[in-house]
């Protein structure tokens, strides 16, 4: 397999980073902006690329996504830069991701989204929320209102995408706690949080998962083994994208 990773010296991008290159016949290229942190991209076992999301032209990004089989979106500002950066990093940084695979030529790579649970159309409440979810609902969209919008925005757009598949991930609060292995997958509790080395162990298995395509996969802290929560989910076949 062959792998980019966009927004790759991330806490997520440097676990998943790792996870994939221990595989054997898998290669990873790590994309990130700063080049101060080529040698610890490379420490993960990911060949790293210097390549600016805000600055470099969708083409940059095709020539650099051929002969790829899967492209990770797992891009943010994380807070810096204020709301314009958030919205250019988030919303715009994506949508240019999404042009540059469809300029692919050939067959084109498919694309896993790293989004967030409850990135919605506020106006549609999921049926399974409880009281105590629209709590942390509203909690959460007023205190980055603006990151969940760019990220249900870009969201939006890409389910309307035909010419690539793709899979979105939507992992609730993150955490630095090791790895459980566990999680609840799809129409997953608000109020719960989970480990960054779960979402990345979920992204890796999405890797191998092409039957997850057209899928926006909720993810939450849990008591059922991953692998198998995860393929309860896609065989079910129903999205958890509300919008």
């Amino acid at each position: 397999m062959n792998v980019a990773i966009v927004g790759g010296h991330g806490n997520v991008s440097m676990r998943l980073a790792r996870l994939l290159a221990a595989r054997a016949n898998t290669k990873v290229t790590s994309i990130f902006r700063n080049s101060e942190h080529s040698s610890e991209v490379a420490a993960t076992g990911a060949s790293p690329l210097v390549l600016s999301l805000e600055d470099e032209p969708k083409e940059r990004f095709t020539s650099e996504f051929e002969g790829k089989d899967v492209v990770y979106f797992s891009a943010g500002a994380g807070g810096k830069g204020g709301p314009e950066r958030t919205r250019k990093v988030d919303y715009e940084g994506a949508l240019k991701i999404f042009d540059a695979i469809e300029l692919v030529q050939g067959t084109k790579p498919r694309l896993i989204m790293v989004s967030a649970i409850d990135v919605r159309d506020r106006s549609v409440v999921p049926p399974h929320y409880t009281e105590e979810d629209l709590k942390h609902s509203d909690a959460t969209w007023n205190a980055i209102g603006r990151y969940m919008q760019a990220k249900y925005d870009a969201d939006k757009n890409l389910v309307q995408r035909t010419a690539f598949s793709w899979t979105i991930l939507r992992p609730g609060r993150l955490t630095n706690e090791p790895g459980t292995g566990k999680a609840v997958v799809g129409k997953a509790p608000l109020g719960a949080a989970i480990s960054r080395d779960d979402v990345a162990l979920t992204l890796a298995l999405l890797g191998d998962r092409p039957d997850a395509a057209g899928l926006a996969i909720d993810l939450n802290g849990g008591e059922t083994k991953i692998e198998e929560a995860l393929d309860a989910f896609i065989r079910k076949g129903e999205t958890d994208f509300q919008g």
